[in-house]
């Protein structure tokens, strides 16, 4: 089947890539695509999305970004009878407003944190007084993984008001460890894809700003069995049941001491987790999800691989604020043992440079959790443009799990 993705970042080339690979796919397509991905498919400018699908028989189109879901690239395809993996623009909502996915939550009895939403500073003030600190503070739309602030003193809380666009959701602070749970849903049922985590301040040790993701691994033991059950019961099911839900969903949980809790919904593959995922599945992925489109998915219809993979991103100077562009990359020839995902890249003549603020997503499989670190960075290491920052310290929360798990068997033996 033809297969068109629409999106340009690294989370589309990790898609096309892992799509190339599928028995059941013989043609693919992206808009607009990126350098990495013109390597894989054919890329193209256009922005009727489905006037190109129909022109060139495309079979399935796969929706990367949010916006596009937000702005109802969904419900234009299926008015035209055209199969497509993704909400409708309804049900993006969830993503699409924070306030909207919160009031939902609570109204079907999802676990979430205590919140309250403020349409200006005066109700903002109001309500910080019934948070304790740290607190954190969420603007309600679209913000690329950079809307939300953990204010620490009461100062920060002040200025976070002064910074982020009304409305707002104030949240109390969770503790815990952050695990990004991704299903496929057909709009009757969710199959989980494996558990990730990801990085999401721009320094080592979780310091700085928020960035759209600094990085992220897969790894089988992230979660237990008994865990993923309980997620699917109490957060996934409820909402494909209340919404029939069709796509991506991603619950971005807390797994604190009285169990998972919410604190985001997205409606589409997360960025950088879907590069380790990618590198992990397994089964025909262009049939999982024409499956998912036709609304017929099976329990069975992901397999995975037991080795995890991690992913390096590898981002620009300047980021999460305004990036330095036009650098010139080198050494992304010499990469042989991990896949380089090109997120914020152009072509200049022969030389690909950096057009981003997050510009590569360097991702590699391994035995075990270390082996694929290892390899990860040892890629890295391979790479080079002028400014580029990237954090030392992916993977090290599993790594210490791991082992930590280890020494408690090795104490009972």
């Amino acid at each position: 089947m033809k297969v068109l993705v629409i999106g340009g970042g690294g989370r589309e080339h990790a898609l096309v890539w892992r799509l190339r690979k599928s028995p059941s796919v013989t043609k693919l397509y992206a808009i607009p695509g990126n350098p990495g991905i013109a390597s894989v498919a054919e890329c193209h400018v256009d922005t009727d999305y489905v006037q190109f699908a129909k022109a060139t028989g495309v079979d399935l189109t796969v929706v990367g970004p949010e916006a596009q879901l937000v702005a109802g690239v969904v419900d234009k395809f299926r008015a035209r009878g055209l199969p497509i993996v993704g909400p409708t623009a309804a049900n993006a909502a969830l993503e699409g407003s924070k306030v909207h996915s919160k009031r939902f939550m609570e109204r079907i009895g999802v676990p979430t944190a205590r919140f309250a939403a403020v349409s200006n500073q005066t109700e903002a003030r109001d309500a910080l007084r019934h948070f304790r600190l740290p607190v954190v503070l969420k603007t309600d739309g679209l913000a690329a993984g950079k809307g939300v602030i953990i204010a620490q003193t009461q100062d920060e809380a002040e200025s976070a008001l002064s910074s982020l666009a009304f409305p707002i959701v104030i949240e109390e602070f969770l503790e815990g460890e952050e695990v990004s749970f991704i299903v496929l849903c057909d709009g009757k049922r969710g199959v989980p894809l494996e558990p990730s985590q990801d990085h999401k301040r721009i320094f080592d040790g979780d310091q700085g700003p928020n960035t759209g993701g600094m990085g992220a691994y897969s790894d089988s033991g992230i979660l237990s069995p008994a865990m993923r059950d309980q997620i699917m019961d109490t957060i996934i099911e409820p909402v494909v049941r209340a919404t029939q839900f069709t796509g991506f969903l991603y619950a971005g949980l807390m797994m604190t001491p009285m169990g998972p809790s919410v604190l985001e919904f997205n409606v589409r593959m997360g960025d950088p987790e879907t590069q380790p995922l990618m590198m992990r599945l397994e089964s025909d992925w262009g049939e999982a999800l024409m499956a998912a489109a036709r609304g017929n998915l099976t329990p069975d219809a992901l397999r995975w691989s037991p080795e995890p993979a991690t992913c390096v991103v590898m981002a620009a100077k300047g980021y999460p604020g305004t990036p330095k562009t036009g650098q010139n990359i080198s050494g992304l020839d010499a990469v042989s043992d991990a896949v380089v995902f090109q997120a914020g890249t152009k072509r200049v003549g022969e030389d690909i440079v950096t057009a981003g603020g997050r510009v590569l997503g360097v991702t590699a499989r391994g035995v075990d959790l270390k082996d694929s670190i290892d390899r990860a960075y040892a890629a890295v290491a391979q790479i080079h443009f002028e400014g580029m920052q990237y954090r030392g310290d992916i993977g090290a929360k599993g790594l210490k799990r791991y082992n930590s798990e280890v020494r408690a068997r090795s104490s009972v033996g």
